[in-house]
């Protein structure tokens, strides 16, 4: 049996100013890593064998109904605009409407150069593959919106970055692959007909009930306004919040050099390419708004009063400032059992922070230990911790529900970078039960299972992870 996809593309029926038509190319000596069975089902994915799979996601076969393309767009890198980004390693094969009724992108990343490739190979290595594979399929378990893997594929070629290293691709869904960078293309261009399609066929696929791009640009803040807080709740750090990296359907996108936190530091940054520290952790909120700003200027041409627009643009992004403080406190505040949050809990929250990182305590675990009854545990300075402790108490001494409640928002297991980094190197050597195992494990975040009992742990100094590479 051969695989077959039920393909129903839309993207295409824009035209060739928004993409280039590019096949990926076909790896070589295509072996599956991994396919998701759960994911592919959702998707009316009928499979084939697995080397049928494997050249399926190998780019060395293309389903009927398969319509290859590189998709155009611009972004602003760390602050400075590129005018012309777009897939440089990735080739959208099309699309399908899922089992819910939503449509869904399909997309081979590390499938080779295309027409926007900018001089590079247009490959990936395997470490990049694998996790964006774990870390996009945790952040689905632990409920955050986010585009998932569905499938792995080793390419059998050697791809050179510093040194040789195995090739591999990653197939991933997504809701869209529509950026911000998306419609800076078009407005900076000054080509506005294209601009008004693209914002006409956005608001059709993501956002039905906006009349227009005001409402386009209210529903692309809500979104990132649920979603950096969310990310914030469990120590996740995107690592580079560029404006090509913003999706308009609000879910997180390109797994680079994404970290989770182990030691709570609230300006902690992973990512080597961040030097000036510009998406460390707490400055994601800002970062969010900074990009919608972006968005709304790119807006600002379809508007019939320019001045107008501008100010009521102005007038939204303030607000959005305070939506994210507010989403930010009910991420925390239901960390520690309160349903529903008031100005004081921000503080209550904001004290533990500031303990957890004087103490150099462990984000996740102590977490997960207030939820347990334990968290004294994780800190030094007890008397403070006490006086902390005894106002939290008083505060959720009439939610019967709060236990429970922590218990579904604190994870007992994220994605941690040395585990990664094991996983990667032993992938590397040929073996893949640490990749399977972590996500197996992180499958079901907030059980507390035996089995998964040392991917639980904070590393020891010499396990810490200083640094991720992004792998391009």
């Amino acid at each position: 049996m051969t695989t077959t996809i039920p393909f129903d593309n839309s993207l295409t029926a824009l035209g060739p100013d928004f993409f280039s038509y590019q096949a990926p190319e076909p790896a070589p000596a295509p072996k599956l890593i991994a396919y998701n069975d759960a994911l592919g089902t959702e998707l009316g994915i009928e499979k084939g064998s697995d080397d049928d799979l494997a050249a399926v996601f190998g780019g060395a076969s293309a389903p009927n109904g398969a319509e290859p393309l590189a998709q155009l767009y611009a972004g602003h890198q760390f602050g400075n605009y590129n005018p012309q980004l777009g897939d440089g390693r990735a080739v959208l094969v099309g699309e399908v409407i899922d089992s819910k009724g939503m449509r869904r992108d399909i997309q081979l990343k590390g499938s080779g150069r295309t027409p926007y490739s900018r001089g590079g190979d247009g490959k990936a290595w395997l470490g990049p593959v694998l996790r964006e594979y774990v870390v996009s399929e945790a952040m689905h378990a632990l409920g955050i919106p986010t585009t998932r893997a569905l499938a792995a594929v080793s390419t059998g070629e050697q791809v050179f970055r510093e040194t040789p290293l195995p090739g591999a691709i990653i197939t991933r869904t997504a809701a869209s692959h529509i950026r911000v960078g998306t419609f800076q293309v078009f407005s900076a261009r000054g080509q506005y007909e294209q601009l008004q399609k693209l914002t006409d066929y956005t608001i059709a696929r993501h956002y039905p009930n906006a009349d227009g791009p005001e409402a386009l640009l209210q529903s692309a803040m809500d979104a990132q306004s649920k979603l950096i807080p969310a990310w914030m709740g469990v120590g996740f750090i995107h690592g580079v919040m560029n404006t090509d990296n913003c999706q308009i359907a609000g879910e997180t996108i390109d797994y680079g050099p994404c970290a989770f936190m182990d030691a709570y530091a609230s300006d902690r940054v992973f990512s080597s390419i961040d030097r000036n520290g510009r998406y460390a952790f707490s400055n994601q909120p800002d970062i969010a708004v900074w990009n919608m700003a972006q968005l709304a200027t790119s807006l600002v041409p379809l508007m019939p009063q320019t001045d107008a627009a501008i100010a009521r643009f102005t007038e939204m992004l303030h607000d959005m400032k305070d939506n994210l403080r507010r989403e930010w406190l009910a991420v925390f505040a239901a960390k520690l059992g309160i349903a529903a949050a008031g100005e004081d809990d921000g503080v209550l929250a904001a004290d533990l922070l500031a303990m957890m990182e004087d103490d150099d305590a462990d984000f996740t675990n102590a977490f997960r230990a207030l939820s347990q009854g334990a968290g004294k545990d994780h800190f030094k300075d007890q008397a403070r911790y006490k006086k902390w402790h005894d106002q939290w108490q008083e505060r959720i001494s009439d939610a019967p529900d709060a236990s429970s409640l922590m218990l579904a928002r604190n994870p007992a297991l994220i994605p941690r970078n040395h585990r990664i980094e094991e996983m990667i190197t032993a992938a590397v050597a040929g073996d893949f039960a640490p990749f399977h195992r972590l996500n197996d494990a992180l499958g079901a975040p907030f059980d507390d299972a035996e089995d998964y009992a040392d991917l639980k742990k904070a590393p020891a100094r010499d396990e810490i992870v200083p640094a991720t590479f992004c792998g391009t």
